[in-house]
């Protein structure tokens, strides 16, 4: 083990942040809709598979230079790492596991299980194929009228 204590490419003893859970899952998420091996988006990083798997796990922290390259790699704003973070966040410095955020554990293993059915991918990557951005936009609002109201 390294003698950094939770930054960047250091172990972490204890149980990964669900902020860092999160964005590790938002760089699956983009990584597997482009079709892109873990080895790939290693190689235009300078990084190895390893790494990835745990940065994607949330087990190593990414720092902001390594998030400002995952985002010109993967091709989306930075801001998009953090899109649809839990309604309810630790407070800064705060040790917080999963088991303190409710629903999070739960939701998380869901939206994963969601995440990997290989229809949501293709529904996804079509929906990237629509070239005009007024059609997406209709075919979006369509699908969400379409949907239960939560």
């Amino acid at each position: 083990m390294s003698g950094e204590s939770g930054g960047e490419g250091g172990e972490r003893e204890h149980r990964p942040s669900p902020i860092d859970v999160h964005v590790g899952s938002r760089v699956r998420l983009r990584r597997t809709l482009l079709g892109m091996s873990q080895e790939k988006l290693g190689e235009a990083l300078g990084l190895t598979f390893q790494q990835i798997q745990k940065y994607e796990r949330g087990v190593n922290r990414i720092g902001a230079s390594r998030l400002f390259d995952l985002a010109r790699v993967l091709d989306v704003p930075i801001g998009f790492f953090f899109d649809d973070m839990p309604g309810e966040t630790p407070p800064p410095l705060a040790h917080t596991t999963r088991s303190r955020l409710p629903g999070m554990a739960e939701a998380q293993d869901g939206f994963e299980d969601d995440l990997h059915r290989r229809e949501t991918l293709e529904l996804v990557r079509a929906y990237y194929r629509i070239s005009d951005p007024a059609v997406r936009k209709r075919i979006f609002e369509l699908i969400k009228s379409l949907a239960p109201v939560e």
